[in-house]
């Protein structure tokens, strides 16, 4: 019975080790990171099974310590500190995928299985290098597009995809081709090239890695958040002692990065991405998330395995990749991956205990533990079946099924009510309802009652998003947008709508769109002097951005201000490139025309003109 558990062990791990770089499904809106998270649940579940059933098989508790033990409790304990003390929502901080709790405890236990498998090394090594092997071959036949022309079907059309890889990220890939050849690199200085096979283990990934870089580079893939905001939001959270020793909490980096934006993000090829999700690396990250807490054990983790001088050219890649790239489940699976192999290298003699003679014991211990993966199961079925759910309701977008959009939404969002993404979506779901039926040419009595319970419904869903998360300025934007687009049926709302906006300003005070989308609202009112205001802060915040300017050209206009709204027109006309955008550039032409002519025009007949605000409709999308 022990033989067969320790080699069901044996091989759940190598399928962990095997299949996590290729698996991925379409099942839910991320085919890959959700999926591969998952994928290291399954397994975890799969591991405690089976030491449940050993343990009360063999009636023992066998226990070997590992140098590198303390260091990985000490980091993942960190964690669970600051999601405890400082995450605002903190369930969706435990399934956060690029550095949360359920990430690094699942890595933590596969951590603690791989540093104590029974298995040979050299096995293990030989899996990983077959598993690099077959990834490379992959990516360079994928390079080529061998599938471009060929009809596929719908569900698997994504193949064709020039920068598809099973990966999901092409910078995810990157660094798994890297970490390929390092631990190549390290087999080859340790040890003669004897075979064929281990130099194809080296090569073949080196072919894959290069690439995969000058994909990157071709189509301008790597977009990063700035390294000067990134250090800004780390300084940020020292000038308070609870931030300074556990952070700001999992999950809220981006609520610091709109704090700490300037003006020379504004001026950045990425300034339209409200926020990023993830700092510039992971120190960085870690310090903001996790204050000092957080990056002393980091750092305390990887000076010990360094200590160990086991795998050097791996630890010192990883240290690299954590250095200049954000934090991400491939990065922090490699890492754990690379403290198991250490540990299985450390032979030591284990310690049992036999608890034969104490039936409640080791009875008692399995049943705690098997309680303990049906918890953990039960509370990961529903997170998954709320993706699915969610998966569906954007298949029925897609084929203009608002039925199965609302109804499915409805039920992603009942199965996790913490998803700020599910809330989000639901709140703009009803928003667009309610937009629906308001168009149509007649409306019922029956109708409206519909319009007004959805209109509700996404103001709930809006205060609901702020209630889980309030540091977050996209939601007071969302807000904001609802009562903006009621303002014609509900009274009252532009002075909610306002109030939000500010709120959301005061959150990210240096996004000019939001002040665009304030000074629209006074606008339309017809407080122009308002207006004009907040068109002038947003021209100061990004002088180049045309749309500022056109905006404010109206508001002086319309405040009479003809010979402002003039040269606000023709600064216009300078910023919009005729030639990328030829009818934005005479549209600006035509009206800056028509704003001269009419400056010796009697004010009668200048009052009839009428503008077009060209003002956004939706926040900039957040990156991860």
């Amino acid at each position: 019975m022990e033989k067969i558990l320790n080699k069901s062990l044996s091989i759940v791990l190598y399928l962990l080790l095997f299949v996590f770089p290729f698996f991925f499904l379409n099942l839910t809106q991320d085919y890959f990171v959700f999926n591969k998270f998952y994928l290291l649940i399954a397994g975890v579940l799969l591991l405690l099974i089976a030491s449940a059933i050993s343990l009360i098989a063999s009636k023992k508790i066998s226990w070997v310590n590992k140098p590198l033990d303390v260091p990985v409790l000490l980091f993942i304990t960190s964690v669970a500190l600051t999601t405890i003390i400082s995450s605002t929502n903190k369930v969706q901080a435990i399934y956060n995928l690029n550095f949360g709790l359920g990430i690094l405890a699942s890595l933590g236990l596969i951590y603690f299985y791989l540093s104590r498998f029974s298995t040979p090394l050299e096995t293990i090594k030989k899996t990983l290098s077959l598993t690099g092997i077959v990834l490379s071959l992959l990516t360079i036949f994928f390079f080529f597009q061998p599938l471009k022309n060929i009809a596929l079907p719908a569900a698997i059309d994504f193949f064709k995809n020039p920068v598809f890889t099973p990966m999901g990220g092409m910078l995810d890939l990157a660094i798994f081709l890297g970490f390929f050849v390092a631990l190549g690199l390290a087999e080859l200085l340790s040890k003669k090239p004897s075979k064929i096979y281990h130099l194809a283990s080296v090569a073949l990934p080196i072919v894959a890695l290069s690439l995969t870089v000058y994909t990157i580079v071709k189509n301008n893939l790597l977009v990063l958040p700035p390294i000067s905001t990134s250090w800004y939001a780390a300084l940020e959270v020292m000038k308070n002692i609870k931030t300074a020793l556990v952070g700001i909490g999992i999950d809220n980096f981006s609520a610091a990065f709109t704090r700490m934006k300037d003006l020379a993000y504004n001026q950045s090829s990425v300034w339209q991405v409200s926020a990023f999700n993830v700092s510039r690396n992971i120190p960085f990250h870690i310090v903001t998330e996790a204050g000092l807490f957080g990056i002393v054990s980091f750092g305390f983790l990887l000076v010990s395995a360094f200590r160990q001088k086991i795998f050097l050219p791996i630890i010192i890649y990883l240290f690299l990749v954590s250095l200049f790239f954000p934090p991400s489940l491939t990065i922090f699976f490699l890492l754990f991956l690379t403290l198991g192999l250490i540990g299985a290298q450390i032979k030591q003699t284990p310690k049992e205990t036999d608890l034969s003679d104490i039936p409640v014991a080791y009875i008692g211990a399995a049943l705690v533990l098997l309680a303990v993966i049906l918890g953990l199961g039960y509370f990961a079925g529903r997170l998954y079946a709320s993706e699915y759910y969610f998966k569906k309701s954007i298949d029925a977008l897609i084929s203009r099924d608002a039925k199965g959009v609302y109804d499915n939404m409805k039920a992603a969002r009942s199965l996790n009510p913490y998803n700020e993404r599910f809330v989000l979506n639901f709140s703009q779901t009803n928003l667009l309802i309610a937009d629906s039926i308001a168009r149509k040419e007649t409306v019922d009595e029956q109708d409206r009652q519909t319009i007004a319970q959805a209109v509700q419904t996404a103001i709930t869903e809006a205060k609901e998003l702020i209630r889980l998360n309030p540091n977050k300025s996209q939601y007071y934007e969302n807000l904001a947008n609802v009562y903006q687009n009621i303002i014609p049926i509900a009274q009252g709302s532009e002075a909610w709508a306002i109030s939000s906006y500010q709120r959301a300003i005061a959150l990210d005070p240096a996004n000019p769109a939001l002040r665009v989308d304030l000074g629209g609202i006074y606008y339309l009112l017809g407080r122009y002097g308002e207006a004009i205001s907040f068109f002038e802060q947003a021209v100061s915040l990004k002088p180049d951005w045309p749309n500022a300017h056109y905006n404010l050209a109206w508001s002086y206009y319309q405040n009479k201000e003809y010979d402002k709204a003039t040269v606000a027109m023709e600064n216009v006309t300078k910023l919009v490139n005729k030639e990328v955008a030829p009818e934005d550039f005479q549209k600006a032409s035509q009206e800056l025309e028509n704003f001269k002519k009419e400056l010796n025009l009697p004010e009668e007949e200048t009052a009839t003109l009428e503008p077009k605000l060209n003002l956004p409709k939706e926040a900039a999308p957040e990156t991860n």
